[in-house]
């Protein structure tokens, strides 16, 4: 499981080798709950809490990192120990698979499957609404052309196509959310994504879903022996993990997927969200609600993948184990 700590206020330390965490109560004593390490994989640690250095030591110990997330959600460090996990033969083989033509077959399929996946997903929304099946067809069609001509692109460096390949997954995500604007209720159809901050409540719950999945699959990356910040299609900015922002593409459905269900299903209301300058944020009630379906989504809900069940988290590590071997055998 992953703890997450999201209230301001609240303290995690150790009592008994237990993780214990309070929870501050107005005018009453703090409500306490410990937890055994060997149940936690992962800590996330919103602004406005406090971690004790003996909380870090036993997360260390047993292999948990500890993630510190701003107030949106986004991931601004983490605390993990100081073992690389693999040989630093992978991450050489990294940097040179990074600038020649592996490189550009690994991001054609990241990006290339995150197209793809728009478009499964629309599907799936359009086999459940009959009624607007002649509207979504059309745009389903436009997005696996431009999947379509990602596959055709041909270069011996990235950098060759980077441009082509933004512009083309521009013009998806364009399409992609302007269609799962129209099918929400019209209180919360929005204008295209919003980030920092969001300027309505869904893309407020999107933005910190993607904080959620930054985290794991920076994570997923470092176990299976590479590096965050040596990326393909995002590159050579001053401290990005490029790429995170490289393997992230073809989940992103996966989180979108999460907060559509929260919204088609009227779980949303405006409890959840409070404004805050120029946007609006998820406030206490809006995390716990994305949190909980979040985590069923990815860590216990069984989806078939290559002929074996698996949850979403187990495939996530797996895909990147697979792509530290595919730079491996490059």
């Amino acid at each position: 499981m992953q703890l997450i700590i999201n209230t301001w206020g609240t303290y995690l330390h150790v009592k008994d080798d237990m993780f214990e965490v309070r929870v501050p109560v107005e005018d009453n004593p703090p409500r306490k709950q410990c937890v055994a390490s060997q149940k936690i994989t992962s800590i996330l640690l919103s602004k406005g809490a406090a971690v004790s250095s003996d909380a870090i030591i036993l997360a260390m110990k047993n292999n948990i990192d500890i993630v510190v997330l701003e107030r949106d959600g986004f991931p601004v460090g983490r605390f993990w120990h100081s073992r690389l996990g693999s040989t630093t033969r992978i991450r050489k083989k990294q940097l040179e698979t990074s600038m020649g033509k592996q490189g550009v077959t690994i991001i054609k399929h990241l990006v290339g499957s995150k197209l793809q996946n728009q478009s499964e997903f629309l599907k799936r929304l359009k086999k459940h609404r009959e009624q607007k099946a002649d509207e979504l067809q059309p745009e389903i069609d436009r997005i696996e052309e431009l999947a379509g001509k990602i596959q055709a692109l041909e270069a011996e460096k990235t950098d060759e196509i980077a441009d082509t390949l933004r512009g083309i997954e521009g013009t998806s995500g364009r399409i992609y959310f302007g269609v799962l604007s129209k099918l929400l209720a019209k209180k919360y159809r929005f204008s295209g994504r919003s980030f920092r901050p969001a300027t309505d409540p869904f893309n407020a719950f999107l933005n910190y879903a993607y904080g959620i999945l930054y985290s794991r699959v920076e994570k997923a990356l470092i176990v299976a022996g590479l590096d965050p910040f040596v990326g393909i299609l995002h590159r050579d900015d001053y401290n990005k993990k490029s790429m995170v922002f490289d393997f992230i593409e073809p989940y992103r459905t996966w989180a979108d997927e999460v907060i559509f269900k929260l919204f088609s299903a009227k779980k949303v209301n405006d409890s959840h969200t409070s404004p805050i300058t120029n946007g609006v944020t998820l406030n206490t009630e809006g995390k716990a609600l994305l949190v909980q379906h979040f985590f069923k989504f990815f860590d216990e809900e069984k989806i078939r993948y290559k002929n074996r069940n698996q949850s979403r988290s187990n495939i996530l590590q797996l895909d990147a184990h697979a792509l530290a071997q595919q730079i491996l055998n490059a």
